[in-house]
């Protein structure tokens, strides 16, 4: 590309870029996070911290603070396509999202969705899915929701190489089965079981869990009885590590919150005003302005025409 060539659409110089090697001595680049590193924060006190993103720009602002874990969750069904719940993502949607997060960040692992649907029908079709997410789409890890009855689909996965991220407590995609978005182990039967099912994904080598909508109460006793990390959302400050959903975090997301959400920020508002001052400045032909066009070299002639 020539000079005139750099300058013509951008209206100056393309920056140049800085020597790698110098940028690297300035700046450490720190370890990559994977998941035998995940397990291995079990007992360290240092916490594990995780968000979802969905795109590139996401991903790399969520590497650039400093998240060990970024999990490309069925999440996107709300927050991103408008549906009620997350049973209407498809695979090919997951697949692409996490192509699009790998592309941005090199440091946090990755960890994508098993929709609703690619997990339920057989191990063979278990694995096929999960292979997709791996190789199509870059993941590091997989997660899949469900205690002790999902803990041979999780044997099977890490017998194929694909570490696992668990999932109980509050199920998203049992929305269905249990009517609506209930919290669980409120009574005494239903934290022992959650306790199992924790204890049936550690020995099915799962390198973590989520516990979702748990009591913080039995989500401490949890993470303090088993021998991997735990990964909390609406689950108290007694997990080993935290995780929630980008857009509820910088306020991007429709609608009434859950209660265990803290927003960060309003970017919706934000936007609206960003848009609201474009809109004006549209309208009153304030833009684009001469600094914001192009110039034509030389004049048009007169009489311009096709011919």
């Amino acid at each position: 590309m020539t000079d005139s060539q750099e300058t013509s659409l951008y209206g100056g110089h393309m920056p140049k870029t800085s020597n790698p090697a110098s940028q690297t001595a300035e700046k450490p680049i720190p370890s990559k996070v994977t998941a035998p590193g995940i397990l291995a924060r079990k007992g360290t006190g240092q916490k594990i911290l995780a968000l979802t993103a969905y795109d590139s720009p996401t991903a790399r602002l969520v590497d650039e603070a400093g998240f060990d874990l970024i999990l490309v969750g069925d999440s996107m069904a709300n927050v991103v396509l408008g549906h009620a719940t997350t049973l209407k993502i498809s695979l090919d949607q997951i697949i692409s999202a996490t192509r699009a997060v790998k592309r941005a960040v090199d440091r946090p692992l990755v960890v994508a969705d098993m929709p609703f649907g690619t997990y339920h029908i057989s191990q063979e079709e278990t694995l096929r899915n999960a292979f997709r997410l791996v190789r199509e789409g870059g993941a590091q890890a997989v997660k899949i929701e469900g205690g002790q009855k999902r803990a041979h689909l999780v044997e099977a996965l890490v017998n194929a190489d694909i570490p696992v991220l668990g999932h109980i407590g509050l199920l998203p995609q049992s929305y269905n089965l249990r009517g609506g978005y209930r919290i669980q182990g409120r009574n005494l039967d239903g934290a022992e079981g959650l306790l199992q099912d924790a204890f049936a994904l550690q020995e099915a080598g799962a390198f973590a869990v989520v516990l979702e909508g748990v009591p913080t109460e039995v989500a401490s006793a949890i993470t303090q009885k088993i021998q991997i990390p735990t990964i909390g959302i609406g689950a108290g400050d007694g997990c080993d590590g935290q995780i929630l959903v980008f857009h509820d975090v910088v306020g991007l997301s429709v609608g009434p919150q859950p209660k265990f959400v803290r927003r960060y920020a309003n970017l919706a508002d934000e936007i609206r005003k960003a848009l609201g001052h474009l809109a004006d400045d549209i309208r009153e032909g304030e833009f684009p302005s001469e600094e914001e066009s192009y110039s034509f070299q030389g004049e048009l002639p007169t009489e311009w025409t096709k011919d």
